[in-house]
Order: C-alpha cells, then sequence, then structure tokens
C-alpha cells in the first residue's frame, strides 16, 4: 500500500505538474518539446490495461495549438521493485498508442540506491529494444542550501531535503526547506514537513531538534511564525512516534480544521453523519490518521476508515 510519503511527491506533481517538465529540461537535461500547458490527465491507468498496473501519475505537454507533444509517466520509487521493470514498459507503450505521441517514464527516487537501480536500461527482448527511464535522484537534484532560492523553488527545495537530509550538508538543506514553508499554507506545509521529517535518519532528526529548541530559546525567528507553531518540541516528540501532529498537542479543534480543509481541497463531500464524527472525535491519534488518509483517498469512507 503506498505511503503517506509516496503519496505527498505524487501530489506535489498533480498540483504543480508544469514541475515534472521542469526538472527534465533543468537537472536531467532533456530536450523537451515546446509546450503551453501541462495537464494531469489519468492518475491511473486501470481503464487502459489491467487493474494490476496502475501508474502513479500521467500527465500531458500540449503546445499553444492545443496539440499534444509528449505525455509523461511519473512513478514515484521509494524501494527497489523487480515487477516495475515489466510495468513501466506496458505504461509506455499503452500510452503511447492511445495517445499517438512520444510518452517517457520519469521516476522519482529519494533513495540513491533505488535511483541507480530505477536508470537502468530495460531490455525489452534480445536486446532489440529498451526503455529507459529518466529519474530524479539524489545524484540530479541539488542540495539548496541558500534559504531565498528554497522560497522561490519550494518544491524543489522539499525534493532536496528528502534527497539530501541525511548527506554532510543535510541540516543546512532541511533548514532551508523548512523555511521556505512558511509561505504555504498549513495543510501544505504539514505534508511536506512530514514527507521530510520522515526520510530523515534518527541523528540528523536529533541535529534538527535541537536546532529548533536552541533558536526558540533564543528568540530566534529560524522558521515563519506558522511553521514554527508546526515543529515545536510535542511535534517533533510526536513524530518521531510515527504520528502526524498538525498543531500543538491536544488542540483538537485545530487538527479537525486541517482535516476538514485537507477533504475540501480533495474535492471529498462529506455527509451529516460522517461531518458530525469528524467534530465529536476526541482523540488525537485518530485525527492524526485521518489527515493522513486523505491523500490518495477517493471518498470520506477512505479517509474515516
Amino acid at each position: 500500500m503506498p505511503t503517506l510519503e509516496h503519496n505527498a511527491l505524487v501530489e506535489m506533481f498533480r498540483e504543480h505538474p508544469a514541475l515534472a517538465p521542469r526538472l527534465l529540461a533543468t537537472l536531467l537535461h532533456v530536450e523537451v518539446p515546446l509546450h503551453a500547458a501541462v495537464a494531469v490527465v489519468e492518475s491511473s491507468l486501470d481503464q487502459l490495461i489491467p487493474v494490476e498496473y496502475r501508474a502513479d501519475l500521467v500527465l500531458e505537454l500540449r503546445d499553444e495549438r492545443d496539440a499534444l507533444v509528449l505525455a509523461i509517466v511519473l512513478e514515484v520509487q521509494r524501494d527497489v521493485d523487480p515487477d516495475k521493470k515489466f510495468s513501466w514498459p506496458a505504461y509506455v507503450a499503452v500510452v503511447r498508442a492511445r495517445k499517438r505521441v512520444g510518452t517517457i517514464v520519469l521516476v522519482v527516487a529519494p533513495d540513491a540506491g533505488v535511483a541507480a537501480w530505477a536508470a537502468e536500461n530495460i531490455d525489452l527482448g534480445l536486446g532489440r529494444g529498451h526503455v529507459a527511464p529518466l529519474v530524479l535522484g539524489p545524484a540530479v537534484v541539488p542540495e539548496i542550501t541558500d534559504p531565498a532560492e528554497a522560497e522561490k523553488e519550494t518544491e524543489l527545495a522539499v525534493l532536496s531535503a528528502v534527497a539530501h537530509g541525511n548527506g554532510p550538508s543535510g541540516l543546512t538543506v532541511v533548514q532551508a526547506a523548512l523555511a521556505a514553508l512558511g509561505r504555504l499554507d498549513q495543510a501544505h506545509a504539514m505534508v511536506y514537513f512530514q514527507l521530510i521529517w520522515n526520510g530523515l535518519r534518527e541523528p540528523m532528526r536529533q541535529a534538527v531538534e535541537a536546532l529548533v529548541m536552541e533558536r526558540q530559546s533564543e528568540g530566534e525567528a529560524t522558521f515563519p511564525p506558522s511553521l514554527q507553531r508546526l515543529i515545536d518540541r510535542g511535534k517533533l516528540e510526536g513524530i518521531r512516534e510515527g504520528e502526524l501532529k498538525g498543531m500543538r498537542e491536544g488542540k483538537l479543534e485545530g487538527k479537525r480544521d486541517t482535516l476538514l480543509r485537507l477533504l475540501a481541497r480533495a474535492g471529498i463531500v462529506l455527509r451529516e453523519d460522517e461531518s458530525a464524527r469528524i467534530q465529536a472525535c476526541t482523540d488525537v491519534a485518530t485525527l492524526d490518521r485521518w489527515i493522513e488518509n486523505v491523500l490518495g483517498a477517493k471518498t470520506a469512507a477512505d479517509v474515516l476508515s
């Protein structure tokens, strides 16, 4: 089952589809066709091929005349999965046949080992043809350490923190990314924060926590006020236990508000009894679980399970 981290990366590209061709051009030096618009056209391929083959995202690039110039099958890969070497060529073939346009696979792989595996050419048989996935991994994602640059390129800064947060410059990279989250609404900042935090190993988590506590005690505004509230001591301790706490511990109303805004953004309409269930909930862990469930959910039942 996809994790929240997996879904958060998919949602990043779903909400910012132009990010994919821009990173193809700037980081992977791919000659992307001239285009005027980028749109998400499918979140899965279950209408094209059997349901067991489901892509994370399919993007279309269209020129000024609305002619389709390229299709991108985007996959988030956090672990090595040998089955993908068979499903990725299927994605390319089916999308290309249906849309009559050049089609590529773009893999987002924060782990260096997974990225190297994903970038291997896929032989289609007897060396007569292959699929060559393009991969956004630590080798091509830059280390963004300048807060000003991170603020201009927030999504890239988040990818940088996920890819390089445990490296030699990890603390600086993470600090820049967290500072950039201040320009986002709390729901997005919360999801990106957990995405970054869950990718950090314990030594780096302790370093980030120590930095936050030090700056708070000195009264320095290391991060924007909204994010400072998000990463108070109770927040960090809760995440270390594997939970996403959107606001200060015990502030249930804030959590309910966050959940309702996420549901509205996802286009999920609540029945009266479902809304009442959320308002009546007084369990922090349950609200956190429902918040996590929103990513990738299609109905309120998926969220409130």
